[in-house]
């Protein structure tokens, strides 16, 4: 091989086997100034990137596998070692594995943190995920290094398939919450502090997401617990995205008898009103009205504002509720109960002949 070097005097060997180590040291020098001057580069464009924690954490590693590799190969350079060759060449594949492992493994680690932290991932989240990671780069590079000293692997991982079965089995449902809220935490679908609403009609404030669980904090000031995989399987409405404001609809409907422009000109100004005065309505956003349909007792219309937040959407809508009705009583304008006409035929002119007691035309009844 290039590297060797034979000679009768074991002097010149030796020095030829010092020249090769010391070549060695001097490229292992030399890769990790040039880390260096390019981690230093990276840091005055003040960028947020998880680069210079790589370059730093690699500089050593780096230093003593190439230095490491070069004393090796320079054992190998020694004719009268050569009944030790193969040891030699274990051992260095041995160290190059376990150095090549460590290496991945401080790489994983400032990128994992860089990319938690870009995410907004509670830091107790991001120390269980660089441990899990870690511990795997570990396993595999273990396995690769029983590989290489002629063990066989198999058994061992069919091992390790059933034992992870039995105990992915034993610990579904907990297995089943962890990753779930592990997916709540990466796709960001609520932070601390946001409102969110279930289709099945659980709302509240989200406090906190943990492991199993995440807990909600009600209007009534009770803290719910809501399993993460239920939260996954289910329908989440979040009032705090994309913004806090939200909509609010009152719907309500006045007698046919009714002038409805009048209705729609009274509507708009008590919604004006409630807008202007109360701190809660977003004054930005104009109310819209519109009428909805003809229906059985009256003619049915809708308003349409929008709330600061879900919590003042509560209080915007009664007191829009409160206005219209004074509004509306005082002008004259009808709300109809439900009505129904009854009656018991027809006279020979062709009218309805109206039941005892029924006013028939001239009005509606309250329908018991």
């Amino acid at each position: 091989m290039i590297w060797q070097f034979t000679s009768q005097s074991p002097l010149v060997e030796g020095a030829w086997a010092g020249g090769i180590l010391a070549a060695s040291v001097l490229i292992a020098w030399l890769i990790t100034w040039v880390l260096g001057r390019v981690r230093r580069r990276i840091e005055e464009r003040r960028k947020a990137t998880s680069t210079p924690d790589i370059l730093r954490s690699i500089s050593k590693p780096v230093f003593v596998l190439v230095t490491v590799q070069g004393f090796l190969l320079a054992l190998r350079s020694l004719s009268y070692l050569e009944p030790w060759y193969p040891y030699i060449t274990g051992v260095a594949a041995a160290v190059a594995i376990v150095l090549v492992t460590h290496i991945l493994a401080v790489i994983i680690r400032p990128w994992l943190n860089w990319y938690m932290c870009r995410r907004e991932v509670r830091p107790g989240l991001t120390q269980l995920t660089n441990q899990v990671t870690t511990a795997l780069i570990y396993i595999i590079g273990l396995l690769v290094l029983l590989q290489s000293f002629g063990i066989a692997i198999s058994p061992i991982l069919a091992g390790l398939g059933i034992g992870g079965l039995a105990i992915a089995l034993a610990l579904q449902p907990t297995l089943s919450n962890f990753l779930a809220g592990a997916q709540l935490v990466f796709d960001r679908t609520f932070h601390i502090g946001d409102y969110i609403e279930l289709d099945t009609g659980e709302r509240g404030f989200v406090q906190h997401v943990g492991w199993r669980s995440t807990r909600v904090r009600s209007l009534y000031n009770n803290v719910m617990i809501v399993p993460n995989s239920r939260l996954i399987a289910t329908v989440v409405t979040n009032y705090h995205r994309p913004d806090m404001s939200v909509a609010v609809l009152v719907e309500a409907g006045v007698s046919y008898s009714s002038d409805l422009a009048q209705v729609e000109r009274v509507a708009l100004a008590a919604s004006r009103e409630v807008v202007a005065e109360l701190p809660e309505a977003v004054e930005a956003v104009e109310p819209f009205f519109a009428f909805e349909e003809i229906g059985e007792s009256n003619i049915n219309f809708w308003i349409w504002l929008y709330a600061k937040d879900r919590s003042a959407s509560f209080r915007l809508k009664s007191e829009l509720i409160k206005r219209l009705h004074s509004h509306f009583d005082r002008e004259g304008i009808v709300i109809n109960y439900p009505v129904r006409l009854i009656s018991h035929g027809q006279s020979g002119d062709g009218r309805f002949i109206p039941a005892a007691g029924d006013p028939g035309l001239e009005g509606p009844e309250e329908t018991r």
